[in-house]
């Protein structure tokens, strides 16, 4: 027992001897070969299986003993490993960006132009969804002068955006390349995308690809959401504003097995303001509550095969009108006063399988399946709307890689809409229903010189049991004179069934009639041609941040369904276009970083949008800004523990229609500038921001025709070019817990 003990209190004394305390620091390699500090990494003794923290210079220490082996960590940076033999006392750790790759100089930035695609696309990657308080999709464009994001009405907070001058009915919205937000859906379908959900937007100008469908007439906007694998087992973000708007986003991704792995995503969120800034007896925004929920699963076989399926939920309910206005289940509130309530419910679910049919996956087979249903129940003051919606999307398709040089895409696709709406208005009644099945054969081609020139083809054949035929071409060119130097070039055809109350939800802010043509035509058919020339110049920090770009987009209709705004004798015209429709759009782009970690993006934007009109001729399109202007600028210190973003907007004059002309006594809307602020400070797992909107404090004060007299015929609430809100001040606090 004695010689026990003394062996015991033996090896405690020589480990205690031998154990001494260790020193190290963690360093960033960069690109090129500087370096600096990794704060807040961390650092695991691989024998005894003890973690310790780095300090926010990146400095650790640690007790060890002979024999020490220590790996040194940080989440998306490689490892460096360290054997430390006796005599050692202190050693240098240096890792790099897993991204540290041509690839990564291009999606990692905040904002930018993608480089390699043949299409002209901007990309909105997750820092660049931080930039902003983002709090849903509506509110993601503040730095693109590319989107223009409005409000359809002063009452109902639905926010629509325009496209190469065109409303966004025109642009295809994908979720990972499912089509989304259609009929029913649209008018509020931005607001039901909380911005932390996603990890990039793609904003496609132009027709775009055919795998897709038809309905891309002015472009295609892609959400890409926070993926199962992603390395984040919890995400929490709280957000509050000073006019009483809050939200709660919470993510969870898990890796239940090697082949089974989950997110679930839920928001909380709404608005409990009833201020009414510009005096007029409305609430400038809509009093809200919303809770939305989203599952998606990812089976990954070892074969390779890939099955994708999810399901998202949506309860949205709005209160909007007169100050003094309470929901209509209240008996106290009758007629006295002019209110807006709409509800919204929906349900959406998913399905994609992808088979490998080589080795090398460089032929495989997808099929997509997806099912939304709607339905919306509106008031607004003595209207009354109801709404419902199936929709059911279905994809086949089929991709050969042949060779370097050659790809090709060919498929199926059938999908399926049933629309139900009724209206009840103040002194007019419609129902409407379409049923509408259709079926298509797709087919794409993709030619590839090394790094030169791609180009990619495609062709639609779509039988629809409404409209009969739709044939749609579509090709894409991309041609790098030098590697410097890029030009693009596309042109394309596209289809859209028009929804007459959904795509213009602003006719029910008014006590106007509805009146539409006899044998109304619905399909909306249009071209759509353009070009880009991007010049990366060879100065500023990294390779291809510092570019200018130009572009130029026509968008021509042949058929379209024309919501006239010339209100005549307080009526809603809405009749088949008799002649000329088209938008040119020009836009210039600039980008820099002039030192390390500061960013300055200039983005200037022109449109000319003229409409043939009733009575009227070939006329500018009212409602509709000539021109954007957008300037960015970005500075982050060290590890971006500290980040300052400033962005300037001034925005153009749009012509406005007769019956505002009137009342206001001018013909377009003034030029108007609008400033947003944000600062985060980064500690280790928690980001905290405040910032601030609108910081000019412009306001459209005059947004209500009549306000006064709510129910009166000349009552208008649609005539909206402006911002409602003043400025906004809020702050809030985004939770990471990285997965070990």
């Amino acid at each position: 027992m004695k010689k026990s003990t003394l062996t015991i209190i033996s090896l405690l004394l020589f480990t205690s001897l031998s154990a001494r305390n260790f020193t190290g620091k963690i360093w960033y390699s960069k690109p090129g070969g500087a370096t600096e500090p990794l704060p807040f990494a961390q650092v695991y003794w691989l024998e005894q299986k003890i973690l310790a923290d780095a300090d926010e210079n990146g400095v650790f220490t640690l007790d060890i003993s002979h024999p020490a082996t220590l790996v040194a960590t940080y989440v998306g940076y490689t490892r460096d490993t360290v054997v430390v033999n006796e005599g050692m006392m202190s050693a240098d750790f240096f890792l790099t960006g897993e991204n540290d790759i041509e690839q990564a100089v291009v999606t990692g930035r905040q904002a930018g132009l993608s480089k390699l695609k043949p299409i002209r696309t901007e990309v909105i990657t997750a820092a660049g969804l931080c930039k902003m308080a983002c709090c849903a999709l509506a509110e993601s464009f503040e730095n693109s002068a590319s989107v223009t994001v409005g409000y359809s009405d002063a009452v109902t907070g639905a926010r629509q955006i325009k496209l190469l001058g065109l409303s966004g009915t025109y642009t295809q919205m994908l979720d990972e390349n499912r089509p989304v937000m259609r009929g029913i859906a649209s008018p509020f379908g931005m607001s039901f995308v909380p911005g932390q959900w996603l990890e990039s937007i793609q904003i496609a100008k132009g027709p775009s690809s055919v795998i897709n469908g038809l309905e891309a007439i002015t472009g295609q906007i892609n959400m890409e959401h926070r993926k199962p694998t992603d390395e984040t087992p919890l995400f929490i973000q709280l957000y509050g504003s000073l006019d009483k708007m809050f939200e709660a986003n919470v993510a969870s991704a898990l890796q239940i097995n090697p082949k089974w792995s989950v997110i679930n995503m839920a928001h909380v969120g709404g608005s409990v303001s009833n201020m009414d800034h510009n005096k007029d007896g409305f609430r400038d925004e809509p009093e809200d509550f919303k809770t939305l929920f989203t599952t998606r699963w990812l089976y990954y076989a070892p074969s390779g095969v890939q099955v994708r399926f999810g399901g998202r939920f949506i309860y949205d309910n709005r209160l909007g009108g007169q100050t003094g206005y309470r929901s209509r289940l209240s008996s106290s509130s009758g007629n006295t006063y002019w209110g807006s309530e709409i509800k919204n419910r929906g349900v959406n679910g998913y399905l994609k399988v992808g088979i490998p049919l080589n080795t090398e996956n460089s032929a495989n087979i997808a099929l997509v399946a997806d099912y939304t249903y709607h339905e919306m129940d509106a008031l607004f003051g003595l209207q009354e709307y109801g709404g419902t919606q199936h929709s059911v999307f279905a994809n086949l398709i089929y991709q050969n890689e042949i060779n370097e040089r050659h790809k090709i895409e060919a498929g199926l696709t059938s999908h399926y809409d049933r629309i139900d709406e009724t209206v009840h208005g103040a002194f007019w009644k419609k129902d409407l229903f379409r049923n509408e099945p259709a079926f298509a054969a797709f087919g794409e081609y993709t030619f590839t010189l090394e790094d030169k020139l791609t180009f990619v083809g495609g062709v639609n054949l779509e039988y629809n049991c409404n409209h009969g035929w739709l044939f749609a071409p579509r090709a894409n060119v991309k041609y790098c004179v030098t590697d410097n130097i890029v030009l693009r070039a596309l042109g394309g055809r596209g289809y859209r069934t028009a929804g007459i109350f959904t795509d213009n939800l602003g006719i029910f802010s008014t006590n106007y009639k509805v009146v539409t043509a006899p044998h109304l035509d619905l399909l909306e058919d249009a071209w759509t041609f353009g070009g880009n020339a991007t010049f990366y110049l060879p100065f500023g920090v990294g390779e291809d941040n510092t570019y200018i770009s130009l572009d130029y987009f026509r968008n021509s209709f042949n058929k379209q369904v024309i919501v006239d705004p010339e209100v005549v004798n307080n009526t809603y015209s809405i009749y088949n276009l008799d002649g000329r429709s088209f938008t040119n759009t020009w836009q210039l782009d600039f980008n820099v970083e002039p030192v390390e970690r500061f960013t300055i993006t200039a983005t200037a934007r022109y449109t000319q949008a003229k409409v043939n009109l009733q009575n009227q001729g070939l006329v500018e399109r009212p409602m509709t800004s000539r021109f954007k202007g957008v300037l960015n600028l970005q500075y982050a210190t060290a590890m971006n523990r500290w980040t300052f973003d400033f962005t300037a907007q001034l925005n153009g004059a749009m012509k406005l229609p007769s019956f505002a002309v009137r009342r206001w006594d001018r013909d377009e809307s003034p030029v108007y500038p609008m400033l947003f602020a944000q600062i985060t400070r980064k500690f280790r797992g928690i980001d905290v921001y405040v910032g601030g909107e609108n910081l000019t404090n412009f306001r459209q004060k005059d947004a209500i025709i009549d306000a006064q007299f709510p129910f009166s015929h000349s009552f208008n609430a649609s005539c909206v070019w402006g911002p409602l809100m003043g400025i906004k001040v809020y702050a809030g606090l985004r939770y990471t817990l990285w997965k070990m």
